[in-house]
């Protein structure tokens, strides 16, 4: 019998957005038969910022049981799924503050040859989007990871229209992530799980 394959989610996501969209990815990955970890990376705004924007603060209690990222939820996944919004179309910085953390594991050579994927969000229509996940691609080449994305495998993906990976416009926050959005997250999770388990059933088999 197949080993089961391990799934790390780990977002950014101020107001909720993209925590709805690492919810779709979570779900879908369970449903494709993974043990899931969802994980939010450190807030570094400070507390004034915070409590300026009442969808901030308020997404912030909302979260606030959800287990913060550690360095051990890489070395514990097989897949690892990053989501973040868009800052100047690379990830934010409360995400790119947990990668830089990851040197020690880097250094060991534990961050390769797993599988990574990724999903965003941005407050305009294109707004970054594809050089945001391109970005952080280039985290997984340097950590020698399979990088998977949901291209044009499904008729959906002709509807969403970014083969790099899920993403959605929220109209700076307005609109939360719709049913084309969330379908390409699950897809986007479900063939990250797929690819993980040949992986993982070739490695060990």
């Amino acid at each position: 019998m197949a080993a089961q394959v391990k799934v790390a989610v780990i977002y950014y996501s101020a107001t909720g957005i993209t925590y709805q969209m690492a919810q779709a990815a979570c779900e879908a990955a369970g449903e494709a038969g993974a043990d899931v970890r969802l994980r939010k990376v450190r807030e570094l705004a400070p507390d004034e910022a915070i409590r300026s924007n009442s969808g901030w603060e308020a997404h912030r209690l909302e979260t606030q049981d959800i287990d913060e990222a550690q360095p051990d939820d890489l070395s514990w996944a097989d897949v690892v799924i990053f989501g973040s919004p868009t800052r100047y179309g690379l990830v934010a910085a409360q995400l790119k503050q947990f990668i830089d953390t990851t040197g020690p594991l880097w250094a060991q050579g534990a961050l390769a040859n797993k599988v990574y994927s990724g999903f965003t969000s941005t407050a305009t229509h294109h707004g970054g989007q594809e050089s945001t996940l391109l970005s952080l691609f280039h985290v997984f080449y340097h950590w020698g990871g399979i990088v998977v994305t949901p291209g044009y495998t499904d008729p959906s993906q002709f509807v969403s229209g970014n083969p790099y990976g899920a993403s959605h416009t929220s109209n700076n926050g307005e609109t939360a992530p719709d049913h084309v959005a969330l379908a390409a997250t699950a897809l986007t999770a479900k063939r990250a799980v797929q690819i993980g388990a040949a992986l993982k059933q070739g490695l060990t088999g």
